[in-house]
């Protein structure tokens, strides 16, 4: 039997103003242990705000905030029920500006308010932090384990993009800073991210001496575990839950 789940809407107070999340946990006395959920740029929605009641269900206290919330509350644009290729492109020139105005140094301020805001919370315990992100969220995440490494134990990230790109700011430079366990489930043939990211992600996890495992997802499309787009993979997904919720819960 699945474990109940209370929803909510909350606001979050940030450096910057702000954000507007989601915050799902178990309706069992807690407090329980924290997750942040990083959305993909599509942002919190049905689909995704299911996958954080499904963590939530496990046992832990989710918050999925709206990282983009500078240029408005979500939804940013008017989505649709299902996600097609044709409108996945129409709608990324329009989330695209406030996705590339996030600079690493917001990230990392948004992401010391999100945890403040979930320390605070009685509805989280004091341990250790599990962090989780979808496509660009998965970045984001992954900034979040090296700007918190005392707090984050357990980060993930799926269908992650650019995460290991040339760039003097790309999210693995981060890696010597990292306390956490690792996981990271890539898409097969993923265009943000090609086969010389994830080589040089997996170096630089290697070289800082990270614990961390990461998988090439045969045949899986950037966007796999997302229900609500044409991406979405079943079998790909439900093997990502099975990693995701391993990895908490060995580390929360």
């Amino acid at each position: 039997m699945a474990t109940a789940v209370n929803q909510s809407s909350v606001d979050v107070p940030t450096p910057d103003g702000t954000a507007d999340a989601y915050l799902v946990h178990p309706e069992s006395p807690g407090p329980h242990p924290a997750v942040l959920l990083y959305m993909d740029a599509f942002g919190p929605r049905p689909g995704l705000k299911a996958m954080a009641d499904r963590i939530a269900a496990a046992g832990y206290t989710v918050l999925l905030p709206n990282i983009l919330y500078r240029a408005g509350r979500a939804p940013l644009v008017e989505l649709p029920d299902f996600i097609t290729p044709e409108r996945r492109s129409e709608l990324f020139e329009t989330i695209l500006p406030a996705a590339q105005s996030l600079t690493p140094e917001l990230a990392a301020r948004d992401a010391g308010a999100f945890l403040d805001w979930l320390a605070a919370s009685p509805l989280a315990n004091d341990g250790p932090v599990g962090v989780t992100g979808y496509c660009m969220g998965a970045g984001f995440a992954l900034r979040a384990a090296a700007a918190y490494p005392e707090r984050v134990a357990a980060m993930a990230g799926f269908h992650g993009a650019y995460l290991a790109s040339e760039a003097p700011d790309s999210p693995h430079l981060g890696a010597g800073r990292i306390t956490a366990e690792l996981y990271f489930g890539h898409a097969d043939q993923d265009a943000s991210l090609p086969p010389e990211q994830i080589d040089r992600l997996e170096k630089a996890l290697t070289n800082a001496g990270v614990r961390h495992h990461a998988a090439v997802y045969a045949g899986a499309r950037h966007g796999f575990t997302q229900v609500d787009t044409a991406s979405y993979d079943a079998e790909a997904a439900e093997r990502h839950w099975t990693a995701l919720l391993d990895l908490f819960g060995r580390n929360l």
